[in-house]
């Protein structure tokens, strides 16, 4: 009877060593903190450049992880991107190649293997897909594109209001699900998704003044000819000087713009000032006047015009735009903080990026969708402890494909093979072998807003090979060692005869490789597209 008593001890002692075994294997699964900003340019991140702002809570990333020099997206335009981040495919594999397509959610993500492993997942911010977030145990979105004044938020539960600045709120929501709702059995899984900085760029009440007294550095090319471009470049509608609106992005009030005779380039700009600013209570429009009142008294007076006016548009932008980039860096630094002080910096990997790049006037632009680099370049830091040594750098050709088949690695679970990324963790450790020299890239949305024409290309570490189709027929070349601006379009110079030749060998091969080959899928979108557009009106 001891003996069995016994047993029965060792037995108990035995299951119960197992389960804290077990729980502790769990515990120790890396943490996932995802946060991808919209619109972001590299070069208004000051572990980049420091030129224009100072981000130091971001910039924390890349002194205690890893900073990575050349990481690019495969289409550059909200949607697509955030499409790609989740499956590991291109535009053409993944369901949304525009911002009108709709995202197919019963295909595999990273955050549905995640799920199904034994991660709990969330996601708080924008989501901007169309269909709702599967694969997450908690969600909070933004409906479309969100407002940055007392957004309304997509929940399962239907729709809510919020009082506050958005990049606050998502902030909140996100530190309140890391502090109240996870289950702290399971490692986690959490996208944080900002709006900000994506035009029209309302800065929170706490960053109006901030850029509004200093001088911005005003780029080379703002004034650019596109002398040696294609017809692309000239038609394009994200012209600083002539599609960026006075009203919603530049903040001068209608009445003035009467006064002024001055048209705005679209209808809707004018509608979409009054929109934003309706939605400001009282003390907040009394705040927003006290600022915005002198630069409104000042243009009504100077009255700017030609080349005056878009050095002018372009102060105010990114006057605006940096402002919103302070409530971006400055929350960021909340939830690192928590991180700390709640000790799961150490088993947890953060991921910094955005959904893209974007001009901040190289070229005389803003937006983004070329396949240049300012558009197609996006910030990406990491740090993981466990894996990366501080202040490391990384100069190989990265691209948003990737980070499906990283976070997988990370968690220690099977990438898909159909996934068409691949995983960065090699690079963390600083194994280069076997790594990629050329990056494929394809952009679909024209007929469209700011009228980028369809274009697909491929770039290798010195040389860019881009091709325009659909309603027209145009290559350019740029080698990106003697011409890092890309003003000189080299396709068809007798000296880069052969370099030329090997180009168009990669771009075929990748498209190959990528899948994306195929001339008469092409065309049949091609003729799906023309009669949805017609019915929006576009074509």
């Amino acid at each position: 009877m001891n003996k069995l008593i016994g047993l029965f001890v060792l037995c108990i002692a035995l299951s119960a060593c197992y389960e804290n075994t077990s729980t502790k294997n769990v515990n120790e699964r890396p943490n996932i903190v995802f946060i991808i900003t919209d619109d972001h340019a590299y070069q208004a991140l000051s572990a980049y450049d420091d030129k224009l702002i100072e981000t130091p809570h971001i910039d924390r990333l890349a002194r205690e992880g890893m900073l990575f020099k050349k990481a690019y997206v495969t289409n550059s335009i909200c949607s697509p991107s955030r499409a790609v981040a989740l499956t590991g495919k291109f535009s053409h594999l993944n369901s949304v190649r525009d911002n009108l397509d709709v995202f197919d959610t019963t295909q595999v993500t990273f955050p549905k293997l995640l799920q199904k492993e034994g991660y709990e997942t969330a996601i708080y911010g924008k989501w901007h897909l169309k269909s709702r977030p599967k694969g997450f145990d908690y969600w909070e979105v933004l409906p479309d594109q969100g407002h940055y004044y007392h957004p309304e938020l997509l929940t399962p539960n239907g729709e809510i209001k919020t009082l506050g600045y958005v990049t606050d709120v998502i902030t909140d929501k996100a530190i309140f699900y890391l502090d109240s709702l996870r289950d702290t059995s399971k490692p986690f899984m959490l996208m944080y998704n900002h709006k900000a900085p994506h035009r029209q760029w309302w800065p929170s009440m706490h960053d109006l003044e901030d850029f509004k007294f200093k001088k911005i550095p005003v780029p080379e090319t703002l004034f650019d000819s596109y002398k040696t471009k294609s017809k692309a470049s000239v038609e394009a509608e994200m012209r600083i000087a002539d599609h960026m609106a006075l009203s919603a992005d530049n903040k001068i009030a209608l009445e003035i713009l009467e006064k002024l005779n001055y048209e705005e380039f679209l209808d809707w700009y004018e509608g979409a000032y009054k929109e934003r600013f309706a939605r400001l209570n009282a003390e907040e429009k009394e705040q927003w006047q006290k600022v915005y009142g002198p630069i409104n008294d000042d243009f009504l007076k100077n009255s700017p015009k030609g080349q005056a006016l878009t050095l002018w548009k372009y102060q105010r932008y990114m006057e605006d735009y940096l402002g919103v980039i302070k409530s971006v860096d400055r929350n960021i630094g909340r939830l690192l903080d928590y991180l700390d002080a709640n000790e799961l910096t150490e088993n947890t990997m953060v991921v910094y990026t955005s959904d893209q790049g974007f001009f901040l006037g190289e070229h005389g632009w803003f937006d983004k969708r070329f396949m240049y680099e300012e558009s197609f370049r996006t910030p990406l830091l990491i740090r993981y402890p466990n894996k990366i040594q501080r202040a490391s750098l990384n100069d190989e050709l990265v691209q948003n494909i990737d980070f499906a088949p990283t976070v997988l690695d990370v968690a220690g679970i099977a990438i898909p093979e159909d996934m068409q990324g691949k995983s960065l963790v090699p690079l963390f450790e600083g194994d280069t072998s076997n790594w990629r020299n050329a990056l494929y890239y394809h952009y679909y949305e024209y007929p469209g807003i700011h009228m980028v024409k369809r274009h697909y290309g491929v770039r290798t570490d010195r040389y860019k090979l881009i091709h325009f189709y659909y309603d027209t027929e145009a290559w350019e070349m740029y080698d990106l060692k003697e011409d890092p601006q890309e003003l000189n379009n080299i396709y068809d110079d007798p000296k880069y005869k052969t370099i030329q030749a090997d180009m168009h060998k990669r771009l075929n091969e990748l498209r190959l490789q990528y899948k994306d080959a195929s001339d008469s899928l092409n065309q049949e979108w091609i003729d799906k597209d023309i009669e949805r557009l017609k019915s929006l009106g576009w074509y």
